[in-house]
Formats: structure tokens, sequence, C-alpha cells
């Protein structure tokens, strides 16, 4: 491509999505896998993963020769009562990610990394209705407000305390999973207050084109999730009542190119714009099918080196 970009990964990778789980991976293999794979940097993962101590984490960082690209805040973004909750991981996470090694600004990039990027989730209703729009209940105008006004508040105390750039993520299972939601958001929360982090597959899982919505929002996006869905998993998923998670420990997601994104397209339309910074490679999984996470990895970044990544 014409523009630089650095190719990162996740600790869902290995399955961490939830830090409660008793079956996840040492966050110190994550990142032994993640620098095995040929990767230069990570996401932090889920508030709680990697600790969150500057002098350790950083030096487990330089002995791998990775950064950290992002931090996480994935949380009932809704609940007015969570409010200081949230105000309290954003300072820990942002404390943690401004005091490390900077990533590599790239020339092109919109702003610096690390990110914070921000999810809503906890909701049992629209966990259940990921993936369908049609049956996904939207939040009325008073939950929606306060939903604004903790993400606002999350994005000005990581720009304003830390200076670190908030990033939106629309999630499959979240209130902020579908086109109307996406437009209301970034109608409802200022370009200078928090930008965009688009995801191939959540947006796939969604019933959008990933080229399209991308090519839409081009002027909020800031930083690029890939993923892959199995066309054949997605299509009999789809058809029963399941939560997001169990789809992705049933396989839905799957290594890059081996499933319906057309990356391709997605390619060459981030050429001809320049897209500039990073972008992230994940694949959900459960943590107890993490054996072939370093094959899968090294799939995805071979496919996309064909691809011109």
């Amino acid at each position: 491509m014409s523009a630089p970009i650095t190719m990162t990964t996740a600790p869902c990778c290995w399955g961490v999505d939830d830090v409660r789980n008793p079956h996840l991976p040492a966050w110190e293999r994550v990142l032994d896998e993640a620098a095995a794979a040929g990767f230069a940097g990570v996401e932090l993962g889920p508030y709680g993963y990697l600790p969150l101590d500057v002098a350790r984490v950083s030096e487990a960082l330089a002995r791998r020769g990775l950064c950290v690209v992002a931090g996480t805040i994935f949380d009932n973004l809704v609940d007015p009562a969570n409010r200081g909750s949230l105000l309290r991981q954003t300072a820990e996470i942002c404390a943690l990610i401004a005091a490390l090694p900077r990533p590599v600004t790239h020339l092109g990039q919109k702003f610096a990394a690390p990110y914070l990027t921000v999810m809503d989730w906890g909701h049992e209703a629209r966990d259940y209705a990921a993936g369908h729009a049609d049956r996904a209940i939207r939040l009325d105008r008073h939950a929606w407000s306060g939903m604004v006004a903790n993400i606002r508040a999350i994005a000005m105390l990581a720009r304003d305390e830390f200076g670190v750039r908030a990033v939106i993520h629309p999630h499959a299972g979240g209130h902020i999973e579908f086109s109307d939601e996406i437009e209301r958001i970034t109608g409802d929360v200022a370009a200078d207050e928090a930008g965009l982090c688009l995801d191939t597959g959540h947006l796939t899982y969604a019933g959008m084109d990933p080229l399209a919505t991308i090519r839409a929002y081009w002027e909020r996006l800031d930083y690029l999730h890939f993923k892959d869905i199995d066309g054949e998993k997605f299509k009999e998923v789809m058809g029963r009542k399941i939560r997001f998670f169990e789809a992705c420990a049933e396989g839905v997601m799957c290594p890059i190119g081996r499933g319906i994104v057309d990356y391709v397209a997605i390619r060459s339309m981030l050429s001809k714009h320049g897209y500039a910074g990073y972008i992230t490679i994940e694949q959900e999984r459960d943590p107890r099918n993490n054996g072939s996470i370093l094959e899968d990895l090294r799939a995805s970044r071979v496919f996309l080196a064909r691809m011109g990544f």
C-alpha cells in the first residue's frame, strides 16, 4: 500500500474477552505468541487482563519488540450509575498506555496511537439479538442520551488528562452495532471528542457492507480492526438464538482470507484513500480452543501480505 501501515493483534484472538473466565491464557503467553507471529504491537485487551504496572509491562513489551496500540473500555456504557467505574477504568488504562513507549506515528496517520477503544457491552437482550437489526431493541431517547454522556465523559477524560484519542467501536451485541446506531452516535459525539474504530467482522456480522461503511465514515475513521467470518457458520448461527461470543466459540470467526469479507476491495479502497497507521487483526474464539492461534494468525498475515498490507 502507498501509505505506511503497521499490523497488530489483540488478546481476543486467544479468547480473552472476559477477565472472569477461568480458562484464559497467561498474558505473557499472548505477548510471546503475538511476537512469534510477527506482529509489531498488541492491544491491552479487557480491563484487568494485563497488569496496570508501567515498569513490568514496558519491560515485557521491550523484550518482545512490541508496543501497545490501544486500550479498551468494554462495559455497560448505558447505565448512568456505571459512570464512576467507567471513568476509573479510563483513568487507569490511559495512565498506563500513555506512560508506555509510544507506537510510531506514521506519515498520514490522523491521530497518534495509542487509542482507547470504547465499546458498549453487558445487555442480554442485545447480546441475543447480535446480527439481527430487525429484532434488536433500540435505546429510547433518555437511555441513549445517558450513553452519549458516558461516552463523552470517557473521551474527554482520555483526551484532556492523558492525550489519548478515544475511538468508538461498534460491536455485535452492544447498543452501538447497526447502521442507524452508527449514524446516530457520530451525530451526537463530535469529531474532536472521539473518532471511530470500524471492524470489518462486526460490520459484516451486523449485516452491513464493511467497504461501504468505511467509505461513508472515512472522515471519522481513526483506527481499524480486521477479522473474517465463516459464511456457512454465520448462516447457521443466524438461524438460532445464540449469544455473540457463543457464536465465536463455535467458530464463526475464521482466519482472514478464508471468509466472506472482501479484502481485495478493502485493500483497494484503503490504498486509494491513503489510510495510514495501525490495523489490528482479531479472531474471537473460546480460550479453550486457542491451540491453533499461531497457525491462524500467520495465515491471516500471509493472506494480507499478498493483498499488499
